[in-house]
């Protein structure tokens, strides 16, 4: 593993030649020599090297302990590291692509969840642990941390119903995303908290029309046709890219969402562990696919794209 250090050596009138000798643990001295002339007040040392935790620098008299560049930054969320960047953020984006694959498409006809749940053996499975309807309309999709993404989603049914009741109509699909997406932003910037361990596909249908958009842990929020987030959501992006069409009817949807699943899930006996969730442009209402159905979607999705690996 190549670590880098960095390191700001403050003289006061050195004009001498300057060794740096790094020395590591279980591995050789290495020697870095300097310009034999240092003017400046400042001199930056930069240090890509050696599979090891820690490095210590004897620089004449003066012995300095380092550690890899990033520690330091990474414990507090409210500090960016000198080459701009989060960790804390970066952190929860990862654990975001550690989590089962979830995704939405959206089509003419409405909206279309997927998400792989993989229960635990003997687990009893009577709600989807990752599909939430948040009203009539709106629906989330979630891979990651679930526990931040249940709290999130009360926060969402609590602002949707709050507008309801305040504005007299329905909250629309953008106005909630933008809430949770805010939410998320919010726990980037102040002290003693963690950023949020969840990313959302929220999706629906409102006066605007079919709506869907990707949240994720840095506060952003994004419009999308198709989207997939979790394990593998590269190769299951790259196969949604190749044959989404946006004239699709749901079930071609429907099809078209389990293939994605199906072709990267570890479990490939059984489909207990697809969930799929609908909302139809001309009802409005979210509604969870009944568990029968899944069998018959497998089949026609090994059918359909049986030049994939499905």
């Amino acid at each position: 593993m190549i670590l880098s250090y960095s390191i700001i050596i403050q003289q006061s009138n050195l004009r001498l030649p300057l060794q740096i000798i790094l020395k590591t643990v279980g591995t050789k001295n290495a020697h870095i020599k300097t310009p034999n002339d240092i003017t400046t007040t400042f001199w930056i040392i930069r240090i890509r090297s050696f599979n090891t935790t820690k490095l210590k620098l004897n620089f004449l008299s003066l012995s300095i302990e380092l550690m890899p560049a990033q520690q330091g930054y990474d414990r507090a969320i409210t500090v960016f590291s000198p080459d701009g960047r989060l960790y804390q953020v970066e952190y929860a984006i990862e654990t975001v692509k550690r989590g089962t694959i979830a995704l939405g498409i959206k089509t003419n006809d409405g909206i279309i969840f997927a998400a792989d749940e993989r229960p635990r053996k003997l687990q009893i499975i009577e709600d989807p642990q990752k599909l939430f309807k948040i009203d009539q309309h709106i629906g989330i999709a979630a891979a990651g941390y679930i526990p931040d993404a249940r709290n999130q989603v009360d926060d969402a049914r609590f602002f949707s119903q709050s507008s309801k009741l305040v504005y007299d109509e329905s909250v629309s699909v953008e106005t909630v995303a933008k809430h949770i997406a805010d939410q998320c932003q919010h726990y980037t910037q102040y002290a003693g908290a963690r950023p949020i361990g969840v990313a959302l596909i929220i999706g629906g249908i409102d006066q605007n029309g079919n709506s869907l958009f990707l949240t994720d842990p840095s506060g952003t929020y994004v419009p999308y046709n198709a989207v997939a987030i979790g394990a593998d959501s590269d190769k299951v992006t790259e196969f949604l890219i190749k044959n989404y069409k946006q004239n699709m009817t749901l079930e071609e949807s429907k099809i078209l969402a389990v293939a994605s699943i199906t072709m990267v899930s570890e479990n490939t006996q059984s489909y207990e562990h697809i969930t799929i969730s609908e909302i139809k442009s001309d009802t409005k209402q979210f509604n969870i696919i009944n568990k029968n159905e899944i069998p018959k979607l497998v089949e026609s999705a090994k059918e359909k794209y049986k030049t994939e690996k499905i």
